[in-house]
């Protein structure tokens, strides 16, 4: 009777064990998905520093393009609406489209102003918002990895029990760019 009552003290010590062992991982990989999408955050940021360098050099050469003053003012308003406290992909997708449009109205403008064209701070200026977007590309692959990581880590099972017992974790929705998916014909059917 003695043995069997330590037999089933002992396995219940393991299932603790082991559901405190699925908890943990599931709480780490929430905080890679939260650090994760900090690193999104500060390379959006690093952006909106860059936009009054880009406010200047158009006062400099006179280059009162409405469009092109409109587009400044609805990127910063984008980065300004993303939060560390909330993960959310669809401001952070609006972000993205607002620095394309912003980037095509400035081509735009530049094609207009050989000089512009041929200054360096406008060279710069370009080279330094290429290399803000591919560190925002590269944050937001890292993001993803960490979403999918966070989101397998609650939804197969046994973790799944853990997680609606204790921590009761949603699933984190990736990072998707609806406007780069509709130049591809292919669709996965998932």
């Amino acid at each position: 009777m003695g043995t069997i009552i330590l037999l089933i003290l002992f396995t219940l010590i393991l299932l603790a064990i082991w559901a405190i062992r699925i908890n943990n991982t599931i709480i780490s990989n929430y905080n890679g998905v939260e650090r994760a999408w900090a690193s999104v955050l500060t390379q959006e940021r690093q952006k909106n520093k860059i936009i009054p360098y880009v406010e200047q050099l158009v006062e400099d050469y006179k280059l009162h393009e409405t469009s092109l003053f409109t587009e400044i003012t609805k990127l910063r308003t984008s980065l300004d609406q993303l939060s560390d406290a909330q993960v959310d992909t669809e401001l952070l997708e609006e972000a993205e489209k607002q620095t394309s449009n912003f980037l095509s109205g400035l081509r735009v403008t530049v094609e207009a102003y050989p000089e512009l064209k041929a200054s360096d701070a406008y060279l710069k200026l370009m080279d330094e918002i290429s290399e803000q977007q591919e560190q925002v590309g590269a944050a937001l692959r890292i993001f993803n990895q960490n979403v999918e990581s966070f989101n397998t880590s609650i939804q197969v099972f046994p973790n799944s029990l853990v997680n609606k017992w204790v921590n009761n974790k949603q699933a984190i929705t990736v990072f998707y760019d609806s406007e780069a998916s509709a130049g591809f014909e292919y669709k996965p059917n998932f």
